[in-house]
């Protein structure tokens, strides 16, 4: 009888600390990246994207999907990727610095549930990053503050959004922010001039009915 005693209050003890290690897994993985990243990123030359042809809708609707899905389980860990895998075991293509609000991240490309459980993400179909077009980063907004785009509701016109790639630093600076239907798939259109980056995630935080969306662009 002691015995399941102490079983049970192991097994208590194991569920109130799993969102804390949960959280610190998820972490570490950002942390490894960011390490990876920034030693690839300071040497070497930049590779060459090509354009996929745009289904926007279709995948904006399946980002703005995940973006929900995750802020319904706020800050839980271990949601399988499109293919079943916990671990994505990706390599970022970049790296997203938003000086006033103190986020860094590393940037994944394609928009999986693995992916966006420690990073943000590029979305494949749109340009790549630092190209004439309409380039798309999405994370999710952690509840805990700080975490990936949790403070991105405190961007503000003109501030600066940098992104680096190997060989390439792209400062972009922030010309307009809106609040959307999820459905909008409009603010994902470029104008063949500007170089335009496009960050998404939930708004509000809890319980998210819309999108909050930041314009940035390149000199």
């Amino acid at each position: 009888m002691r015995k399941l005693s102490y079983i049970i209050i192991i097994a208590g003890v194991l569920l109130l600390l799993y969102p804390k290690t949960s959280e610190w897994f998820e972490d570490w993985q950002q942390q490894k990246l960011l390490k990876e990243a920034e030693q690839n990123f300071e040497q070497g030359t930049d590779t060459a994207q090509t354009s996929a042809d745009l289904d926007l809708r279709l995948k904006y609707a399946k980002v703005t999907q995940l973006l929900a899905e995750e802020s319904a389980l706020g800050d839980q860990a271990g949601l399988p990727d499109d293919k079943g895998n916990s671990d994505a075991g990706e390599k970022a293509i970049g790296l997203i610095e938003i000086g006033t609000i103190g986020v860094k991240l590393p940037v994944l490309e394609g928009a999986t549930k693995a992916n966006m459980r420690h990073s943000a993400v590029h979305l494949t179909e749109t340009v790549p990053l630092g190209e004439v077009g309409n380039a798309a980063i999405a994370a999710h907004r952690a509840h805990t503050k700080g975490r990936l785009f949790n403070r991105l509701n405190e961007v503000k016109i003109g501030d600066t959004i940098t992104v680096r790639t190997k060989g390439q630093v792209y400062n972009y600076t922030v010309y307009d922010i809106l609040i959307v239907d999820p459905t909008d798939v409009s603010v994902l259109e470029g104008n063949n001039k500007d170089r335009i980056l496009t960050l998404i995630t939930c708004d509000p935080l809890i319980n998210p009915t819309h999108r909050l969306i930041i314009h940035a662009k390149l000199p």
